[in-house]
């Protein structure tokens, strides 16, 4: 099992041996944990000790298959579970509409009500596992406290058990699922008797079903509305034995029924023309199944011949999707590799990844993943297309193909010899998306593997989803190198050196979009003074960044020509409107003159300065204004100055640093005035260090940010 420590990264525990047997430890202290708190299912994941993956060891309550896309799942995967492990702490989804809204890709195969808590198994120092409980959909939408101790305390206890387990190096590994115990059957032949009697007597049919789905009873009257024998009924799921029921809706319906603990209905057509009602009555020990005769729809005229479905499992249909949602959030092509790293490979088994795309003629890689050996790999890079290799075969034709050990790929590629990434079966998946090509994505396994029909249905399929997801990343990342190389043209690469001004600059993008805006700074030399200037255009686009160019080039040629400041603001204002751009702009423009220490300004609806003194004093400038530019062509922008003795600091910025939801700007501009009264000694390029990290906020930036300094040295 794998240690995670308080500190960054997994540390390693000793391993434990992973073959079941002896005392069922975690199916014990998993019924007894779901007693306490009145759960209806559960399961205890266990974390590996070679990888970053947590292993479902048992499951209670349940059929496992509900909870089957999950069997095996990677750390990093966004799941109730792996948060858990992550975080450290409780986990709570209190209904079917927040687990939509947190873990989509849960709500995509499970989409019943029900509650559902996920915590680690952990000690001060090392996480063994993790748990999760569930509760029907009637549960309240909030965790009470005391069930909140109770869970908590259990799985410190569980925690503790296992440590002793592994240091007495005993054997923890997967156990026999428990499930509700069934009811005793009625004590004496009468009671049985009259029973029966009581069913046939019923205008509708009865059949019980175990938490499987497997029929336990069937009345007379149910065995003729479905067509078949009681003999030939008892012991099957009806999806299987009843050729009209095998959909997966149906079965859906029976796992919507047990796991939100709600009666749950649905009609069916048995053919030719016959309408048959179903109403399923859940317990923690089966359903209890009513069928009767439904009205005739009208969308179906009788003797209408029906297709049989085909026989997909739902088990297959709910990993895709679980697959699809994830996917979902993959945004860059490195997010693509991650999560099927997280999502596939836990799923099937694998132990290393490759994923490549075709460009130029040519094989290129974009990322791998569970190689100890990294060179392995560099084996693809570059390849022609035209090489014969297993990967080029399936890129080139469109059919993934499997390898089921060392000897058969020998036999139909002689060429490659002996493995030289050690492993011993793969599975090469063309990647095709809108018809043509992609890449490939290869699975590596670590022993001999027979790749079954349903599990090659399985992984072409997910093949067709991960194309899908790589198409858009690769034309992501495309469209971003090209935003971030126009935002790295427009702004300056370095700021100009002039005579008594010290200058330092920040820029960070919103973290949303393109990471492009229209935010923009400079430094302009204007014999004998020197110039400054920060704005903010509308927008996080590329628009709002060519906008923002064509601002900084006006703004260097207004003052190229000798414009005062307030000259130099009509001038852009104008500009901007000529223009025709819809967008509107924020500028503040000052001229520098450190040997007189002084500073003339001008503003157009910026955010105003700060001047930090020699002495360590902070205000904020009053500074007269005027409005936005590119909104009033006969707009005046009246100009400020202020005295700016040697050692003073000016702090110009955008919006985005004072800025967020829920914060009061006056508040916001306190705090960054005190953080430059403290640290405004500073040498400038950690000053501006400093104020971008007390100020901007690690997550997401709503806007984009820029920060400029200057500093009057007097000589």
């Amino acid at each position: 099992m794998v240690g995670v420590s308080d500190a960054p990264g997994p540390s390693r525990a000793p391993a434990a041996a992973g073959t079941p047997g002896g005392e069922p430890v975690l199916s014990v202290a998993l019924a007894s944990m779901m007693e306490e708190v009145d759960a209806h299912s559960g399961a205890v994941y266990l974390l590996r000790h070679d990888e970053p993956v947590l292993e479902m060891a048992v499951h209670v309550g349940l059929p496992r298959a509900f909870a089957a896309p999950w069997e095996r799942l990677g750390l990093g995967a966004s799941l109730p579970v792996a948060d858990a492990v992550r975080q450290r702490r409780l986990v709570w989804v209190g209904g079917e509409e927040e687990m939509a809204g947190r873990y989509p890709r849960v709500a995509v195969v499970l989409p019943y009500p029900f509650a559902l808590a996920a915590l680690p198994v952990a000690t001060e120092h090392e996480v063994y596992g993790a748990v999760f409980v569930t509760w029907p959909g009637g549960h309240p939408a909030e965790l009470s406290a005391e069930d909140r101790a109770r869970l908590t305390a259990a799985c410190e206890r569980l925690a503790e058990r296992l440590q002793r387990a592994v240091a007495e190096r005993r054997p923890l590994g997967r156990e026999h699922d428990l499930l509700a115990t069934p009811v005793p059957e009625l004590a004496g032949t009468l009671g049985t008797v009259e029973a029966a009697r009581m069913v046939a007597r019923l205008p509708y049919g009865l059949v019980s079903l175990d938490l499987h789905g497997r029929i336990g009873y069937v009345s007379p009257a149910a065995a003729t509305l479905l067509g078949r024998t009681a003999e030939e009924l008892l012991g099957t799921l009806p999806w299987v034995s009843v050729p009209w029921l095998n959909d997966p809706t149906y079965e859906d319906r029976y796992r919507a029924a047990l796991l939100s603990q709600q009666p749950t209905s649905f009609v069916a057509l048995r053919p030719p023309g016959d309408w048959l009602s179903f109403r399923l009555y859940p317990s923690l020990t089966g359903l209890s199944v009513r069928i009767g005769r439904a009205r005739p729809r009208g969308d179906v005229a009788p003797g209408t011949a029906v297709t049989e479905p085909g026989p997909p499992r739902l088990v297959t249909i709910s990993q895709v999707l679980s697959l699809a949602g994830a996917l979902t959030e993959a945004v860059g092509v490195r997010d693509v590799v991650q999560l099927v790293w997280d999502e596939v490979a836990p799923a099937v088994g694998c132990r290393a990844m490759v994923m490549a795309s075709a460009q130029a003629g040519r094989l290129h890689v974009l990322g791998h993943r569970g190689y100890a050996d990294p060179h392995a790999v560099d084996r693809f890079e570059g390849l022609p297309l035209s090489e014969r290799t297993p990967g080029m075969r399936a890129l080139s034709s469109g059919v993934p193909a499997f390898f089921e050990s060392r000897e058969q790929l020998r036999r139909l590629y002689p060429e490659r010899g002996e493995s030289p990434d050690g492993f011993a079966a793969w599975a090469y998946l063309p990647l095709i998306a809108s018809g043509r090509p992609v890449g490939t994505c290869v699975l590596a396994y670590a022993e001999p593997r027979v790749f079954p029909a349903d599990e090659r249905a399985v992984l072409t399929a997910l093949g067709g989803l991960i194309a899908q997801a790589l198409e858009r990343a690769m034309l992501y990342d495309a469209e971003h190198q090209l935003a971030h190389g126009l935002q790295q043209a427009l702004l300056p690469h370095s700021l100009l050196a002039l005579p008594g001004v010290e200058a330092a600059a920040r820029y960070l993008p919103a973290t949303h979009g393109m990471e492009i805006g229209g935010d923009f700074y400079d430094l302009v030399r204007a014999r004998p003074l020197a110039a400054a200037v920060i704005g903010d255009v509308q927008g996080h686009n590329v628009t709002a960044a060519g906008l923002m160019g064509q601002l900084r080039t006006g703004v260097r040629a207004y003052t190229a020509v000798g414009q005062g400041p307030h000259e130099v603001m009509v001038s852009t204002n104008r500009l901007l409107i000529d223009l025709g751009s819809e967008l509107f702009a924020s500028c503040l423009y000052l001229r520098l003159d450190p040997a007189a220490g002084r500073a003339v300004m001008a503003r157009a609806g910026h955010p105003p300065p700060l001047l930090r003194r020699p002495d360590g004093r902070v205000r904020v400038l009053d500074l007269a204004g005027g409005p936005l530019l590119g909104i009033e062509a006969s707009a005046a922008y009246p100009t400020t100055e202020v005295s700016l003795a040697p050692g003073s600091v000016l702090v110009l910025y955008t919006d985005g640093l004072v800025e967020a939801p829920g914060v009061d700007i006056e508040d916001a501009l306190s705090e960054l005035a005190a953080r430059l009264a403290e640290a405004g000694d500073l040498p400038l390029e950690t000053l501006a260090d400093e104020l971008i990290r007390a100020s901007v906020p690690a997550g997401a930036r709503l806007d984009d940010v820029a920060l400029l300094l200057l500093r009057a040295r007097g000589d």
